[in-house]
């Protein structure tokens, strides 16, 4: 198959691209290099720098790519900051994925899927949490990724455009080539592993309701 990965510069997209290629596939790279690396790109994959809020970048790039389908790694998400700038999480999350589904659309690619995130939940009601939890989420980088959800089913039932939302939770790992490189840096394992390292004082847990003595 043949697919396009928005994104694939990030951690996940560039992991992605890489055990795509691996598998026999064919790759392009849809990228800004906002918040991902070139050097995180696989030489084995086509490589275009655009960005989503670029209708006729993106819009270009799946005619002449023709891809089988799409995975959609492209999102601000730093929770702290949609707190502070809410429009930007909105605009780019919601508004410039629209360009991406108008794009697909135009060019008959049918099939995405979406890399989505566990703070659509909000403060679960009960844990463990399942597929069948209800949303309700509590800031405005998790209403972004649940507002583009809800239009993906939109588009499945006028278009027939077929999805899969991945909500990842705190997602680690690397291979051989890749791993995580974030500029600032807010996932809990990496920070962890940052103190163990010495290269941090100390792990912030953000919070006032757990039952730990810390």
């Amino acid at each position: 198959m043949k697919i396009l990965v928005v994104g694939g510069a990030g951690y996940i997209g560039s992991i992605c691209t890489e055990l795509l290629l691996d598998e026999g596939h064919e790759a392009i790279v849809f990228d800004n290099l906002g918040e991902g690396h070139r050097r995180a790109v696989d030489s084995r994959a086509t490589f275009v720098r655009g960005d989503l809020a670029d209708r006729e970048k993106i819009q270009a790039t799946l005619s002449s790519a023709r891809p089988d389908a799409v995975m959609h790694f492209a999102a601000n998400a730093l929770v702290s900051e949609s707190m502070c700038d809410p429009s930007k999480y909105f605009r780019n999350n919601i508004c410039n994925g629209l360009n991406l589904l108008d794009a697909m659309l135009a060019a008959h690619a049918r099939q995405i899927v979406f890399s989505s995130t566990c703070a659509i939940f909000g403060l679960p009601e009960q844990l463990p949490i399942d597929e069948t939890a209800p949303a309700r989420p509590i800031n405005p980088y998790g209403e972004s990724k649940l507002a583009f959800e809800k239009i993906l089913r939109w588009y499945d039932q006028i278009h027939g455009l077929k999805f899969v939302s991945l909500r990842f939770f705190n997602a680690a790992g690397a291979t051989g080539k890749f791993g995580e490189d974030h500029r600032l840096e807010t996932h809990l394992i990496p920070n962890v592993l940052k103190v163990a390292l010495g290269q941090k004082p100390h792990v912030e847990v953000f919070g006032t309701d757990y039952e730990t003595p810390d």
